[in-house]
């Protein structure tokens, strides 16, 4: 288990990593103006929807993590998840973004559906390929390579879904484009699903452990390294979550250019892939927690002058999107890799290794990030007065700013605090 993987079948686990990017990037950046601006539901109520649904997903993550345990030595193993997903969360992203063309009341119940079907199918899938993907090694530095290559894929994902989508509307227009781009996502998930499951490198399975009990969803609680890592990833994401979920009205009604919306996305995950391998290297040689403590000092350094911007800062806007960029390859590789190290903590101690539910846990804190970044920013925004356009009142768009660029930073500096007192590494972990 301590033998250098090789590259082709690093590549090969990492490439399902590409459709399941594609398909968070629209659901958390598209979906409140795609059903705010173009389909006419209000944008609080989008908010409130995004809120509720992920709340309902979330719970369940843990549930599939157990389950995903306690079948990782059936015939199939954990593939049997990502099968079964696959053609369910396909189907949620056509519904999604192809709706039919109904008046508000019963597209919100559309929109409902397929957003319950979305990250149902979704959890489905991810919770096993992370878990799958915490079994390849034992070694810390290999495990940093196996969660790089299936973040670096996903950046190309997100890569393609800020410019595909974008492609496509220009094209066709706001509905057809976003519907054109929901069909192409269909064959790219289901080959990348054969690839991986295929060609990924083989996971041991650990026979000696017992089959999970329900009491092992709690396992994860009772592990102190692991209290301190969620707390660190909770703050972290929120911080991560809310400029996300805001940026196309930040380009839309302070940057004033939302004909260069391509361009900044792309600026800034290329950056995020080109990074990537800087901070691999750089978790080998100081350890994965100050690897990582850099990457949100130069996230908060770059990105607060955000708030500091107006109509047409186009120049200083994308050199914000490069270097906030390059500081999320920390954010991708760094914690999953932490969370394997954490799970060792289990073994050592005879518990056995659960990857699902730590995995399952790990989602729910995921979605919760994303969920409060929906369901608090956006209302908030409302009651200040903000409307989506250039002519709202200036106040309302100072709010916007400080919701986007402010707000962000401040969480990321309680994620930093408690990321250095949480001593994670002595040394890496015992």
């Amino acid at each position: 288990m301590r033998r250098r993987l090789a590259t082709r079948d690093l590549a090969a686990y990492g490439f399902l990593g590409m459709p399941l990017a594609m398909a968070a990037l629209p659901i958390y950046v598209h979906v409140p103006k795609f059903y705010a601006d173009t389909l006419g539901l209000s944008l609080a109520s989008v908010g409130g929807w995004l809120l509720a649904a992920r709340a309902l997903d979330a719970v369940q993550d843990p549930l599939l993590g157990w389950w995903s345990d306690r079948r990782r030595a059936s015939p199939g193993g954990r593939w049997v998840f990502v099968a079964l997903g696959a053609p369910l969360l396909a189907l949620g992203m056509v519904g999604l973004f192809d709706p039919p063309p109904w008046g508000p009341a019963a597209l919100q119940g559309w929109l409902i559906a397929n957003l319950v079907l979305v990250y149902t199918a979704y959890s489905l899938v991810t919770v096993s390929y992370q878990a799958y993907g915490a079994e390849i090694s034992s070694d810390r530095a290999e495990r940093t390579r196996v969660t790089a290559w299936r973040e670096g894929f996903a950046l190309a994902g997100v890569f393609a879904a800020s410019v595909i989508p974008e492609v496509l509307r220009r094209a066709s227009g706001e509905r057809a484009g976003f519907a054109q781009f929901s069909w192409a996502f269909v064959p790219l998930l289901l080959a990348a699903c054969l690839v991986t499951a295929l060609r990924s490198p083989p996971a041991p399975v650990r026979l000696r452990d017992a089959a999970p009990t329900l009491e092992s969803l709690g396992l994860p609680l009772g592990n102190a390294a692991f209290r301190r890592l969620a707390l660190v990833f909770l703050l972290n994401g929120i911080a991560a979550a809310i400029p996300a979920t805001l940026v196309l009205f930040f380009i839309d009604d302070v940057v004033r250019r939302p004909d260069l919306t391509a361009l900044f996305l792309v600026a800034y995950f290329a950056a995020g892939a080109l990074g990537m391998p800087a901070w691999v290297w750089l978790a080998r040689r100081v350890g994965k927690s100050r690897a990582w403590l850099a990457g949100m000092g130069l996230s908060i350094a770059a990105f607060v002058w955000a708030f500091f911007l107006g109509a047409g800062d186009v120049a200083a806007y994308l050199a914000i999107c490069v270097m906030s960029g390059l500081a999320l390859g920390a954010d991708l590789a760094l914690p999953p890799s932490l969370l394997a190290d954490v799970i060792d903590e289990d073994e050592a101690r005879g518990r056995g290794r659960h990857e699902g539910a730590y995995f399952g846990l790990w989602n729910l804190i995921t979605k919760l990030n994303l969920a409060l970044a929906a369901g608090v920013a956006l209302p908030l925004l409302a009651a200040w007065g903000y409307r989506s356009g250039p002519f709202g009142p200036g106040g309302a768009l100072t709010a916007l700013a400080a919701v986007y660029a402010l707000l962000p930073c401040a969480l990321k500096a309680l994620a930093a605090a408690a990321l250095w007192n949480s001593n994670l590494e002595r040394g890496e972990l015992p």
